[in-house]
């Protein structure tokens, strides 16, 4: 038997083995830790342990399980919480407490709890990869549909359960493979976390996740299948930022990722999300939420294993044609824990400390997002929209640098937006969106015709105002023309009346894509009516005075989500106050 050599920290070692290959799930020492094999040699292997290694041995055994790290797929996943490498958290702490015991032996899924089973397959029916064979309801919103797994080649349905109650061990079909060999079809099936889940095709992005979140949804969108980056500095808002998009983005399913986090955080998703009724289906949001939950106390290395725990079940889903949002919070403590075992492998450093092939991890992950055809020819996505936490708010440094390289969406915090009480916190000089032109139709066909240029015209607004702050920084106001001053008025009404929002109010924090047009709609008819009066003579302070100024930073609230026809009442009113001003 295989026994343990050394230990450094979460890092074992077994010397003169080859009973090992890479990648294979290990049970290490007495209490059967659960680890992974990272490096083999000639002459020792070494095995990364997701549990504690506290009280560890040299001399005690190693296991071979002859597979890779791999996740349960099968109902139950839904409304659970899991931990970094999908061991149940409540089954957790029936059997060890309050406290995670080590060497807890759980089943990622209930194996007693019996789910009502339709089979969609009958006897003399040919079945191949990603074809479904039999649903059941996982939870009153989502139906799960088992699928034959990419691992198998197929074949001819031989026998079927009769549609009843089962479990997720329980034998539903038979199939005979083309070798003439028999398979068991269960409810649930296996999947190697480091492997993406194959696709028919990947198909392009035209699709937008609409979160109802104004700054996101119109001046820096993401779509379905794409991937976004949160970067801020402590106290920015990047978690409250994910916890208002998974609370509203139009997602079927959301996979929170805590990894890394503090513990109190996991704790107000769990509370939030199950207090918080879904508009769509009027039933608790923990009813198509997943929750994985590594923080900060749990061992460094089942943090690295979360983030692929998480994105295997997003695509496991994603491939029965649900639209999947991941919220990864946070990849920095992703990257900080390759760095620790990095550095406890003796390996070369690169920038900051990190591995050299800290780049190629991030790519990997974030390029499993994708909107695609599916191996049983359903349309699914999945969106990853990653929180990064950069020390002293450097976003020069690696992990920053790294994501924004692979991204095409990047939501950058500011902090001095965040101290004025300015959320989302998102900075639109230095943040960007590469899927604006993707979506354009998608915009101009369903929202408005000219949505992408109205659109245009307020993004416009931002960028001449910050040129023109940095005259004002310098000389003031006053030696501003009007019509610059007016630009600076209206920026003002944009980024307080438009851009800023809040989460708190029953209309603001959330806000239909017709109501975003019309919302931008009013205050470029403010904007081309007062430069008009302006041309005419009018003041600059009349403008400004009239009161105008202060009622649309307020229409968010004033008009109600379901009543868009009072905004032409605010825009007859427009008209005829600066008709009346111009009289006087």
């Amino acid at each position: 038997m295989d026994k343990i050599f050394s230990i450094n920290g979460p890092v074992v070692t077994a010397a003169d083995t080859k009973s090992f290959s890479m990648q294979e799930m290990v049970y290490v020492g007495e209490k059967r830790l659960i680890g992974e094999v990272i490096r083999v040699t000639s002459g020792s292997t070494t095995i990364q342990v997701y549990e504690g290694t506290t009280g560890l041995k040299p001399g005690e055994p190693i296991e071979s399980t002859g597979a890779p790290m791999s996740a349960v797929l099968g109902p139950g996943i839904i409304s659970n919480i899991f931990d970094g490498i999908e061991r149940p958290l409540k089954k957790l702490e029936e059997v060890g407490g309050a406290f995670i015991s080590d060497g807890a032996n759980v089943t990622p899924l209930d194996g007693e709890a019996r789910y009502p089973v339709t089979m969609t397959v009958k006897i003399g029916d040919v079945i191949k990869a990603g074809d479904i064979y039999c649903t059941c309801p996982e939870t009153p919103i989502i139906t799960h549909k088992c699928m034959l797994s990419p691992l198998s080649k197929g074949g001819e349905v031989i026998w079927t359960a009769v549609s009843g109650k089962y479990r997720v061990n329980d034998v539903v079909c038979k199939i005979k493979n083309p070798s003439g060999t028999v398979e068991e079809l269960t409810l649930c099936q296996r999947w190697p976390i480091r492997t993406p889940r194959p696709c028919r095709e990947r198909k392009p992005i035209t699709k937008p996740l609409i979160t109802g979140q104004r700054i996101v949804d119109t001046i820096l969108p993401i779509a379905k299948g794409g991937t976004a980056a949160i970067p801020g500095g402590f106290g920015t808002g990047k978690t409250m930022t994910q916890h208002q998009l998974a609370k509203w983005c139009d997602a079927d399913i959301i996979v929170y990722i805590g990894c890394g986090e503090r513990g109190n955080e996991m704790t107000q998703v769990l509370e939030e999300f199950s207090e918080l009724i879904d508009p769509k289906t009027q039933r608790p949001l923990t009813d198509r939420t997943v929750l994985i939950a590594n923080t900060s106390n749990m061992p460094v290395a089942a943090r690295e294993a979360s983030i692929y725990t998480g994105i295997t079940l997003a695509e496991y889903y994603r491939d029965m044609g649900y639209h999947i949002a991941i919220m990864a919070d946070s990849t920095s403590r992703w990257a900080e824990a390759l760095r620790e075992i990095s550095g406890r492998l003796e390996e070369m450093p690169a920038e900051e400390g990190f591995p050299a092939y800290l780049p190629s991890r991030i790519s990997e992950f974030y390029e499993r997002a994708g909107y695609v055809e599916t191996l049983g020819g359903n349309e699914g996505s999945v969106t990853i929209i990653g929180a990064v936490s950069p020390q002293g708010a450097d976003f020069s440094e690696p992990v920053t640098q790294n994501t924004k390289r692979f991204v095409r969406c990047f939501w950058a915090l500011d902090k001095s937006l965040a101290y004025a009480r300015h959320y989302p916190a998102i900075n639109w000089n230095t943040s960007y969106s590469e899927y604006a032109e993707d979506l354009a139709d998608y915009y101009n066909n369903n929202v408005a015709k000219d949505f992408m240029e109205v659109r245009q015209e307020i993004s416009n607004i931002l960028v001449e105002e910050n040129t023109l702050m940095e005259i004002v920084k310098l000389m003031g106001t006053d030696v501003l023309p009007d019509d610059q001053k007016l630009l600076i008025e209206t920026a003002r009404i944009v980024r307080v009346g438009f851009l800023q929002q809040n989460a708190y109010h029953k209309d603001d924090t959330y806000v239909p894509l017709g109501k975003q047009y019309l919302m931008m709609k009013t205050i470029l008819s403010f904007y081309t009516q007062a430069k008009k009066a302006l041309a005419d003579g009018m003041a600059v302070d009349r403008i400004v005075s009239g009161g105008w100024v202060e009622r649309l930073v307020k229409m968010k609230y004033d008009i109600p989500n379901d009543k868009p026809e009072m905004f032409d009442g605010y825009l007859r009113d427009m008209e005829q106050w600066f008709k009346g001003a111009e009289v006087c």
